[in-house]
């Protein structure tokens, strides 16, 4: 099962460089001539999180092409990031493919991407916090082809056996950490999750918290409500009560759920997909996560379907994109592979047909979206690196040196 937000390899202006120059307009490709042809073939390129995933896709890819009269290939990447900075420095990239959300701003200042969203009559049909996700320059660049939050998933005979009821699932940090320590026994921890800002920035946001402002302009790093949230964790790791998934042997948390060696995890609804395949018999149940001094708050995650600038098949790759971001593809992808709709009139219809995934679905009233600066991911890989060593180092000085570093990120803007 890949863990989407953790997996992704990173990739850094330098390496689009040989491409583009990093150039930061949108024109640099206007040159390319453009097939008008009835009949085009088009060539698509995903990174899957499994076979239910790349057949979901190769499906839908096919049912566009015998309806438009269009041929379409469907090829599954190894390293995505590498794949298509190879691509767009050779100048023949796939027509469409899957654009990780902190990769976005990087492909997008470099002129890479082809901006088609104006080009989309219901665009607003997908959430506001997704668009903006996927906005450069002000223009909505790629459509987000799913989303996915972050939910409180527990093990529920691990539950039972530490006594606690339904009424005992915290809703407040506070109740989090007694029931934490309530399941924390033997080779049981009551909390695993993986040590990196894709988890831990839950507790940034539900402090009142984040790593930037909401227009991405300034850094806000070294606030108290940040130094508050980290903090918080930080007590929880000391206590033993939570532990970061490596250190109880695992890659992940619904590995560490999985095996019982987790009674909670806090992980998004890929869960679903990964726990069917790997722990089939393991009783689960996905809640909320507990309300911080500031409210409640998750994170938002997602993907858009990219359009090459180079490519000679834009309008046909739009023509494939919108079809494949229609709301009963979004329904069928989420029967197949567990991924949300990304569109808000199909998520009713998900919430409906899944009841267990609702914490989920809520979240996204209230989830916070990526940072996507360009040049933003090493900042962030630094960042990650840092928490890993939480349980021992000052969470303050974590958080200056995301401050410092991301302020020099914004100023030379790759």
């Amino acid at each position: 099962m890949v863990n989407r937000p953790a997996a992704t390899a990173l990739v850094t202006c330098a390496v689009l460089l040989a491409a583009t120059g990093c150039s930061s307009s949108f024109d640099s490709g206007d040159k390319t001539a453009q097939d008008s042809s009835s009949k085009q073939h088009l060539t698509v390129l995903i990174a899957s999180s499994g076979d239910a995933e790349t057949k979901a896709v190769k499906d839908a890819a096919a049912a566009y092409a015998k309806e438009s009269g269009n041929t379409v290939t469907v090829d599954v990447a190894k390293d995505i990031n590498q794949q298509l900075a190879q691509s767009f420095a050779g100048h023949k990239p796939p027509d469409a493919f899957y654009v990780n959300s902190d990769q976005f701003a990087n492909y997008a200042k470099a002129g890479s991407l082809y901006p088609y969203g104006d080009q989309v009559e219901d665009a607003d049909d997908f959430s506001a916090q997704l668009r903006t996700s996927f906005t450069y320059d002000g223009k909505l660049v790629c459509l987000p082809k799913d989303t996915s939050t972050l939910g409180l998933a527990i093990n529920t005979d691990l539950w039972k056996k530490a006594g606690l009821t339904d009424k005992d699932y915290p809703t407040t940090w506070a109740q989090l950490k007694t029931v934490s320590a309530k399941l924390t026994s033997g080779k049981v921890t009551g909390l695993v999750v993986n040590g990196e800002y894709a988890r831990l920035g839950v507790f940034m946001k539900q402090a009142g918290g984040w790593i930037t402002d909401a227009d991405q302009t300034k850094m806000t790093a070294d606030s108290t409500q940040n130094a508050q949230a980290l903090s918080y964790v930080q007590s929880l790791l000391k206590s033993g009560s939570l532990k970061f998934a490596k250190q109880v042997d695992t890659n992940w948390g619904g590995e560490a759920l999985g095996t019982g060696k987790a009674a909670m995890t806090v992980e998004g609804n890929w869960l679903t997909g990964g726990m069917k395949a790997d722990y089939p018999n393991v009783k689960y149940k996905v809640v909320p996560l507990p309300a911080g001094p500031s409210g409640k708050g998750t994170l938002a995650f997602s993907q858009c379907w990219g359009v090459a600038q180079d490519s000679a098949h834009r309008a046909a790759a739009v023509d494939l994109v919108k079809y494949l971001t229609t709301s009963a593809e979004q329904v069928k992808n989420a029967a197949a592979f567990g991924v949300m709709p990304s569109r808000t009139s199909a998520q009713a219809e998900y919430a409906k047909e899944n009841p267990s995934a609702r914490a989920w679905v809520d979240g996204s009233a209230y989830a916070q979206g990526p940072v996507t600066i360009a040049g933003f991911d090493k900042v962030l890989t630094q960042f990650n690196t840092e928490l890993a060593a939480l349980t021992t180092t000052d969470p303050k000085k974590i958080l200056a040196d995301l401050q410092s570093n991301g302020e020099q990120a914004l100023t030379k803007g790759d």
